[in-house]
C-alpha cells in the first residue's frame, strides 16, 4: 500500500471506530508499518486539516470526529474531470480559493482507478493567464462574509474614481469571468456591487452587518436578473 492510500485508509478506520480512539500500535499493525511510520501519517493528517487528534492517557490514542469528516465517495470518470474543470477555474483571484486548494488535495488523495487517472489527464491539459489578486481584499471579504460583519472599503470605479465606504456584505455575485461583492453600502445608503479586483484594500470595522436580501439588493442593478448556479441549487436551503 503507497503512503496516499494509507493515509486514506488511515482515516476510514479512525472514522469506523470513532468516537473511540485507536492506539499507534493497533494502527501499525494494521498496515504493517513501524509504529514512527503511523505517526508521522498522523500528524500529516493533521497538518492537512483533517480533524483527528490525540488522546493522552491510559485507553488513549488517536480518534477522529466524524461529524467533521465525510465517508469514502466514489467518483465516475466524467465526475472526476468536471471536478477538475471547476477546480482550475478557481483560481486565486476567486473567493475561498485557498479551502478549493486544499478540498482539491484532499479528492485528489480519495480518487483512484479510471477517476483518478481521467483527472490527471484533464489536469495536465489546463493552463489559465494569472490574474491579478489582493490576498488581503480576498480574506477579508470572506471573513466578513462568514461572520456578518460590516467591512471599511477602498474602491476604485470604472472611471478610475476611488472613494471609502464602510458596507454591510450580502453575498457574491460571478459574471463574466469576474467576481463581485454585493453589499448594502453605508455611505450611499443603498445596495452596491464593488467588483473585487477594484478593492485596493478591505479591513474589519468589528461591528456586526445587518442581514440584507440579496435578491433585493439586485433588483435595481444590471444584475437584477442573476439567478443561483445550477450547480450549488442543491446545496442552498430551500425558500
Amino acid at each position: 500500500m503507497n503512503r496516499t492510500a494509507r493515509l486514506y485508509a488511515l482515516v476510514e478506520d479512525l472514522r469506523a471506530v470513532a468516537p473511540r480512539p485507536l492506539t499507534v500500535a493497533a494502527l501499525a499493525t494494521r498496515f504493517e508499518v513501524s509504529t514512527r511510520t503511523v505517526q508521522r501519517d498522523l500528524h500529516t493528517l493533521m497538518e492537512t486539516g483533517v480533524p483527528v487528534r490525540s488522546i493522552p492517557g491510559r485507553g488513549g490514542g488517536w480518534s477522529i470526529d466524524p461529524e467533521m469528516t465525510l465517508p469514502p465517495i466514489h467518483f465516475t470518470a466524467d465526475e472526476a474531470s468536471a471536478l477538475t474543470a471547476a477546480l482550475a477555474a478557481a483560481d486565486a483571484s476567486t473567493p475561498y480559493a485557498s479551502a478549493a486548494r486544499t478540498a482539491a488535495q484532499k479528492i485528489a488523495a480519495s480518487m483512484t482507478g479510471p477517476a483518478s487517472a481521467a483527472a490527471q489527464d484533464l489536469a495536465a491539459r489546463i493552463v489559465a493567464l494569472p490574474t491579478r489578486s489582493n490576498f488581503e481584499v480576498r480574506t477579508a471579504v470572506e471573513q466578513a462574509l462568514a461572520n456578518d460583519m460590516a467591512l471599511q472599503l477602498s474602491y476604485t470605479d470604472a472611471a478610475g474614481h476611488e472613494s471609502n465606504r464602510v458596507v454591510e456584505p450580502a453575498g457574491l455575485l460571478t459574471a463574466n469571468g469576474r467576481w463581485y461583492l454585493v453589499a448594502w453600502c453605508r455611505t450611499r445608503r443603498a445596495g452596491r456591487g464593488f467588483r473585487l479586483d477594484r478593492i485596493t484594500a478591505a479591513a474589519p470595522t468589528g461591528e456586526p452587518a445587518q442581514p440584507h436580501d440579496l435578491t433585493e439588493l439586485l433588483l435595481t442593478s444590471a444584475a437584477a436578473n442573476a439567478v443561483r448556479p445550477t450547480a450549488l441549487a442543491s446545496l442552498a436551503p430551500r425558500p
